[in-house]
């Protein structure tokens, strides 16, 4: 009789740049009260381009380390992934070259940055990101297609389909069959980055004044019971999957008038692990 496989784990890490200008611009919490405030809260882990002091309060607090920069030249990139590696990190995010970069351009760098993260054994993955070379459907299926071609495997990647939708403007009632359209490539990843979006906007608030769940935040909540239902019916490389609730407080992704991102991050994971667990029933 065989053992039954373990059940799949969702690795949920919350990242610092939910915690900017938190609980005050002018007070805002020192690193060791963020780690604090991520683990009370019941995440796994935490998400930065990680310090010694970083890494050191992730320790004392047992929480797991996620992290992710960008990418323009192949030898000061392999520097910073052995700076992360000896960190503790293992999985890593990688936004891609620039937005005018040609995909044959892209791809090659890719396949050189993945094969160099894997003599350091590292777990790299290429973002869906704005201002990147990945930044439109269209530019990030051709770098897939020529990834593959060149090594004979799927690129690694790191799905965030909030930039993919907005950059189409996709409405909900289309938001599973045109941004799951990669099964393969998506179930053989490990990271998701998920940040809550809807056609016109690449962050919106998970909850309102009062504290409900805005009608924009479950409209995208069930596309991550989807997302969640196809990762599940693939391989589920490593038995794990490595997510980010990724609500941020710059570069234009907070507006104002929102809530600020961390309590919504709060409220962003338990929504998801209920996805997770919906997503589990289905499969």
């Amino acid at each position: 009789m065989k053992t039954p496989a373990p059940a799949p784990k969702l690795v949920m890490c919350a990242t610092l740049w939910s915690m900017i200008g938190w609980p005050t611009p002018r007070r805002e919490w020192s690193i060791m009260q963020k780690l604090r405030a991520i683990a009370a809260a019941g995440f796994d882990g935490a998400v930065a381009y990680i310090t010694p002091e970083i890494r050191d309060g992730a320790e004392r607090l047992g929480l797991r380390l996620m992290s992710g920069f960008d990418a323009h030249d192949l030898p000061e990139t392999v520097e910073r992934l052995r700076d992360q590696r000896d960190l503790g990190v293992h999985y890593i995010n990688i936004q891609l070259l620039n937005h005018d970069t040609p995909p044959a351009q892209a791809a090659q760098m890719a396949v050189k940055l993945i094969r160099a993260s894997r003599k350091l054994g590292l777990g790299v993955h290429i973002e869906t990101h704005r201002d990147t070379a990945t930044e439109t459907p269209e530019k990030f299926d051709e770098i897939a297609r020529l990834y593959r071609r060149a090594t004979g495997e799927l690129m690694p990647v790191t799905w965030d389909h909030s930039h993919f939708a907005v950059s189409k403007h996709m409405l909900p009632p289309d938001y599973a069959a045109r941004l799951l359209a990669w099964p393969e490539l998506i179930q053989h990843s490990q990271m998701f980055h998920l940040r809550p979006f809807n056609s016109q906007h690449c962050q919106i608030p998970v909850t309102d004044r009062r504290g409900a769940l805005t009608p924009e935040f479950r409209d995208y909540l069930a596309f991550t019971e989807d997302l969640f239902a196809l990762w599940l019916a693939g391989p589920r490389p490593g038995g794990e999957l490595w997510v980010c609730p990724e609500l941020g407080m710059s570069h234009g992704y907070h507006v104002s008038t929102e809530p600020h991102a961390w309590p919504d991050a709060v409220r962003c994971r338990t929504e998801l692990l209920g996805s997770w667990r919906r997503a589990l029933r289905r499969v």
